[in-house]
């Protein structure tokens, strides 16, 4: 599929994130300690780190779904207490309503227009043709298609992703990762990616942050040139080995 056959919203421009001297723990655990991390508009950021490292808690933080001890999380400029309604979530599972057909799941919101605008959001994801089947008869990929679906038919400003491709197939992964770089190139919300897959975040993002126990042990750019051809490029190369160094 091309990029021109996407569809791109009239306000494609994404929301700039901003944590501030942010304190989290969970009982004794001082999970995010003086926390300081500016993300700008439009920007695609991947979180890389091992696991109990603080990216999750980083996510639930942007998202709304925790609050911090102390400090401030923004978003556009005003303080984060709940999701945001520029915001949505993708996640390693699809999560996708077994009793409803492909279609209603994209549009599940409802709302104005609603089944229209799941069958054009349908198409930028390369599931046309497909909106009435069930959940069932589709493959772990066409799955998480459709959970890509959901999340941009309101059209968010910012896209937070959970380790979305972990349960993938190597072959599924690398296109997934071209779809979602094409409509991130058309759209520009703001994307933040959290994962173990130091290969991924090369592939996506524009900057790579690793975080180590809670702290940002190393935050760099990703100056690649678009559409990524994964492995192809030395310096990609170079740069996953900066990466891991620092994991």
């Amino acid at each position: 599929m091309s990029i021109a056959a996407f569809h791109v919203p009239d306000a494609a421009a994404g929301l700039p994130i901003s944590l501030s001297r942010v304190e989290k723990s969970f009982g004794k655990l001082n999970v995010l300690a003086n926390f300081n991390l500016e993300i700008p508009a439009g920007q695609f950021l991947a979180v890389v780190g091992r696991s109990g490292g603080g990216k999750s808690t980083l996510m639930r933080l942007v998202a709304g779904l925790d609050t911090p001890d102390s400090g401030r999380v923004g978003i556009g400029g005003g303080r984060v207490e709940r999701l945001h309604p520029s915001v949505r979530l993708l996640f390693q599972e699809a999560r996708l309503v077994p009793w409803q057909r492909v279609v209603e799941n994209v549009g599940i919101a409802r709302g104005a227009n609603w089944q229209e605008k799941a069958r054009r959001t349908l198409v930028d994801v390369g599931l046309e043709g497909r909106e009435n089947d069930w959940p069932s008869v589709l493959s772990g990929g066409q799955r998480q298609r459709v959970a890509l679906a959901r999340a941009l038919v309101s059209e968010p400003q910012i896209l937070l992703l959970d380790e979305p491709f972990g349960a993938l197939d190597a072959l599924t992964r690398i296109e997934m990762h071209r779809l979602l770089e094409r409509i991130w190139t058309d759209r520009r919300f703001t994307s933040v990616l959290i994962t173990h897959d130091v290969a991924e975040a090369v592939a996506l993002a524009d900057r790579v942050v690793v975080l180590r126990d809670g702290a940002i042990a190393l935050d760099i750019d990703i100056d690649l040139d678009r559409p990524r051809q994964e492995l192809a490029d030395p310096r990609a190369v170079d740069l996953q080995r900066q990466i891991l160094d620092a994991v």
